[in-house]
């Protein structure tokens, strides 16, 4: 379970204090499928990254799984990511002079996994999202939702409790969004996997089954569907 209790980023520009999130208190269960929605500078990025440990929150905690993350140090932080934690991103940040199975292998390189697991995992998860017959293809010879479809069984390869996906469909044509909906729909139902959303997509927000609405930093709404 995700727990943030009392959560605040503040920014200061100049003069100037900014509450990209403010004072937020949440709960999200395993296996939710979850869309967190609003206006841009509502917070859902900066609510992701406080959340994924890529930002550290001013005030209050980010507790994952009876641990709360925002006391970890800088080298505690990456390593946690790297074993806990899914990431897609809305430009894919595919690694482009590597084909997509070794962007997949990445990962689980970086986790000291053997050669042999690497490969016969990384082919599996390509297989899950349907782009096998594509696996020595580089970035640049694929799709945009293709690609976003790599970076999706990337963030799987390191077996993360929960994936942040933020704005994963923001430069995706109606096709190829329902098509990477589709996958982690099933991967949400059938492996129990934790999806996050940040997301202006009604698209995105039409298949979540709790949407998480934010203005100036704050929850103004919080619905199960």
């Amino acid at each position: 379970m995700i727990v943030t209790e009392k959560l605040s980023r503040i920014y200061k520009q100049g003069d100037f204090i900014i509450k990209a999130v403010d004072n937020i208190s949440l709960k999200i269960q395993k296996a939710e499928f979850t869309a967190v929605v609003g206006p841009s500078g509502s917070g859902k990025t900066t609510l992701l990254n406080c959340i994924g440990g890529l930002d550290t929150p001013s005030l209050g905690k980010v507790i994952i799984d009876d641990e709360n993350i925002s006391n970890f140090k800088r080298d505690q932080i990456i390593k946690y990511r790297l074993n806990n934690i899914g990431f897609v991103f809305q430009s894919y940040n595919l690694i482009p002079v590597l084909s997509a199975k070794e962007n997949v292998e990445m990962i689980m390189l970086l986790q000291g996994y053997n050669k042999k697991f690497r490969s016969e995992r990384s082919e599996d998860l390509l297989s899950q999202v349907g782009l096998y017959e594509m696996k020595n293809r580089r970035p640049s010879q694929l799709s945009g939702g293709q690609q976003q479809r790599v970076a999706v069984a990337r963030a799987l390869a390191s077996k993360p409790k929960f994936i942040l996906a933020d704005e994963p469909t923001a430069n995706l044509d109606s096709i190829s969004t329902n098509k990477l909906l589709d996958i982690m729909y099933k991967l949400n139902q059938e492996e129990k996997i934790t999806f996050i959303f940040s997301t202006h997509d009604q698209r995105v927000i039409d298949r979540a089954k709790r949407v998480i609405s934010l203005e100036d930093g704050k929850i103004f709404n919080d619905q199960k569907i």
